[in-house]
């Protein structure tokens, strides 16, 4: 296990290491692992190389709308797909799972020439609204309603509960691990996504973060490792953050359902 923790955070050690050295320290051979003298100034240089405070608000936004979106959809759905019966919903069923076969990349044309005829283009409804929904989510969840004791949801029935509060007041808070899991999957997906909002956007009105860091990767025609390493440290921070929070929430969870 500590071989295993080692392999996944050395990339991350590097990263920060080179994003506190001067440029020639960079280029050293063999590399040094500390830095002879710290140098904080290259993430001030990482910020001011952009308009960073804007990339960083197109990003959250970008990330929170489609999370939020995500939750408004496929909740109902896997709610559907495994408490009802109801006429093809084998079928149904089989062609929201063959959408994981689909690459984003593959669609995009369609896609792009669609929100441009809806004049959405460069806007944050361009970066969310394709992201909606989400296959691997409504599987995810249905499997964890599917385990749910079936005479859970009849007692409410019977206690003239709608279907609508059964799914929010019981459903939901016992899938919470499983709502949890998908969360921190879908932030990290969104928030390092580079192709999207790339191919949607043209100006800086909309653009995120990864767009923002690449921009700065060439600068006088030199490659500044160091403050592209220091944009990179702030790229990563937000998603080590929602992993910690999530990895509270899923044992929390866990614990909770265990007790049960």
């Amino acid at each position: 296990m500590l071989l295993l923790v080692c392999v996944f955070a050395l990339p991350f050690a590097w990263m920060i290491s080179t994003s506190l050295k001067t440029l020639p320290e960079t280029m050293r051979f063999p590399p040094d692992w500390i830095p002879d003298r710290p140098v904080w100034s290259n993430y001030a240089d990482a910020w001011n190389s952009g308009p960073f405070p804007k990339y960083f608000l197109n990003s959250l936004i970008v990330s929170s709308g489609i999370l939020v979106l995500q939750f408004l959809t496929i909740i109902p759905a896997a709610y559907a797909f495994a408490r009802f019966r109801f006429p093809g919903r084998g079928l149904l069923f089989g062609l929201v799972m063959a959408t994981l076969m689909i690459p984003p990349q593959l669609i995009f044309l369609p896609v792009y020439l669609m929100l441009s005829d809806w004049k959405l283009l460069n806007t944050h409804f361009a970066l969310i609204l394709p992201f909606a929904s989400s296959a691997f989510g409504i599987f995810l969840l249905r499997q964890s309603f599917l385990q749910t004791a079936g005479e859970l949801i009849e007692a409410a029935r019977l206690d003239n509960a709608p279907e609508w509060k059964i799914m929010i007041r019981i459903m939901a808070p016992l899938a919470r691990p499983v709502l949890a899991t998908f969360a921190l999957f879908s932030f990290i997906s969104h928030w390092n996504d580079y192709f999207w909002p790339l191919v949607m956007t043209t100006n800086e009105s909309a653009r995120t973060l990864p767009i923002g860091i690449a921009k700065i990767r060439e600068t006088e025609g030199t490659a500044t490792w160091n403050v592209l390493m220091a944009a990179n440290v702030m790229l990563a921070v937000p998603v080590l953050l929602a992993f910690f929070a999530a990895q509270r929430h899923i044992i929390r969870a866990f614990v909770y359902s265990g007790i049960k």
